[in-house]
């Protein structure tokens, strides 16, 4: 699927990886989260290659998908909770409080998934961001999708202050998004 691909990601940078639909982002994000195989070559992390760190690696991750991984019959704090359970992440009432409210949703954290628009199920399922950010990397799959003008910048602003705290993020987005890093490196991947 990928030839010749390789690159590098330090402290406080951003790899954003683009493409048309199809063209494999999602398969690539996949890989560099150990969900799938790569079919040749090595994913590393920290000097190490990421398959033998087993959960070393996994507790530096924070990977969120293009699906938001919420489910319907649960409130906003219950899948949160439920999210940070799942993670191992330490959460309480008023850390997962503040997470729904960082991302504009503390009016609605006390209703079932089911009832709330795209827009606002993708904020729920990106709060964990403001709840689990201090892992190393964070992998987001379209993250900014569905969002209105307010949520993409308030998330562009946390995803900055995650490299500027001395994380590393990879992303895809079809839309263009200004997101402070020391360095920002494009990755384009063709069909």
């Amino acid at each position: 699927m990928f030839n010749d691909l390789s690159f590098d990601l330090g402290v406080g940078e951003l790899l954003w990886v683009e493409g048309e639909n199809g063209s494999g982002k999602t398969s690539l994000l996949r890989i560099l989260a150990g969900l799938a195989p790569a079919e040749a070559g090595e994913v590393s992390w920290r000097g190490a290659p990421a398959r033998t760190l087993g959960e070393d690696f996994a507790r530096e991750l924070l990977f969120l998908g293009h699906a938001n991984g919420l489910k319907d019959d649960l409130t906003v704090t219950e899948n949160l909770r439920y999210a940070a359970r799942l993670g191992g992440i330490p959460a309480t009432a008023a850390t997962i409080g503040a997470a729904v409210s960082a991302v504009g949703l503390a009016h609605r954290a006390h209703l079932a998934v089911r009832h709330l628009s795209q827009g606002q199920r993708r904020r729920a399922a990106l709060a964990r961001l403001w709840l689990d950010g201090a892992r190393a990397l964070w992998i987001l799959d379209e993250p900014f999708a569905a969002l209105d003008a307010d949520s993409i910048e308030r998330l562009a602003a946390r995803i900055g202050a995650h490299l500027d705290q001395g994380g590393a993020a990879v992303l895809t987005s079809h839309q263009e998004v200004a997101v402070a890093a020391r360095r920002i490196q494009h990755l384009r991947l063709a069909n």
